[in-house]
């Protein structure tokens, strides 16, 4: 699948970050993994770091030798945002260690100047804009520091996430939502294919499973 490659991958032990860390192991890609709570190591193909995301010098730790960094981070309760200081922490190791690709997740409440957002779509960012002011505007915010960055990322926008190892068709799109969930396995194939994949770099795409094919 990939070759003559090792992967940071930040968020593994979320609920969709999971999956990741299963392909990777699957297909034996080595990778690099950041976790708050653990020291364990019992991982095939893969070297636990333990850190914060918040910490700059967790993530130079993390991304020593690593070619690309997949990132599913998710906000943990009670805390406040933590996106846009990750990204940045990201970007400044990226710098320091001549990382240029980085892959990261976020909801389909944050808007780009290329959005044609339908109905569902936009309810769906106003109904979260209402009710997750903060954590809304800080991925709004992250979206921004990536734009104005020079690395080749990709921000992958995504509906409600299938915790599931289905797998069907997927589609994206850089104006609407194409459906209204994601399987857990499809985003994780997805997110280790544009480590070599050019078509997103620098673009953030909405991905789902269309209707009829979750």
């Amino acid at each position: 699948m990939l070759s003559n490659v090792m992967i940071a991958v930040i968020g593994g032990a979320g609920k969709s970050g999971k999956f990741v860390v299963r392909e990777l192991i699957n297909n034996n890609i080595p990778f690099r993994l950041l976790l708050r709570n653990t020291t364990s190591t019992n991982l095939s193909g893969g070297h636990v770091v333990r850190g914060d995301i918040r910490d700059p010098a967790a993530l130079r730790r993390l991304c020593q030798g690593c070619t690309a960094i997949i990132s599913t981070l998710g906000q943990a309760k009670g805390e406040p945002p933590v996106f846009s200081q990750a990204t940045r922490n990201v970007l400044d190791a990226m710098q320091i260690l001549n990382i240029k690709r980085y892959i990261v997740t976020t909801g389909l409440n944050v808007d780009t100047p290329l959005d044609k957002k339908g109905p569902v779509t936009q309810a769906g960012t106003d109904w979260m804009k209402k009710n997750y002011p903060e954590t809304t505007a800080d991925k709004q915010l992250e979206y921004g520091v990536l734009a104005a960055s020079n690395f080749d990322w990709t921000l992958i926008r995504l509906p409600l996430i299938g915790l599931t190892e289905d797998s069907n068709a997927i589609a994206a799109s850089l104006e609407d939502c194409p459906g209204n969930g994601i399987h857990g396995r499809d985003l994780a194939q997805f997110l280790i294919r544009q480590v070599d994949d050019r078509l997103y770099v620098r673009q953030a795409p909405f991905l789902a499973n269309p209707p009829n094919k979750q």
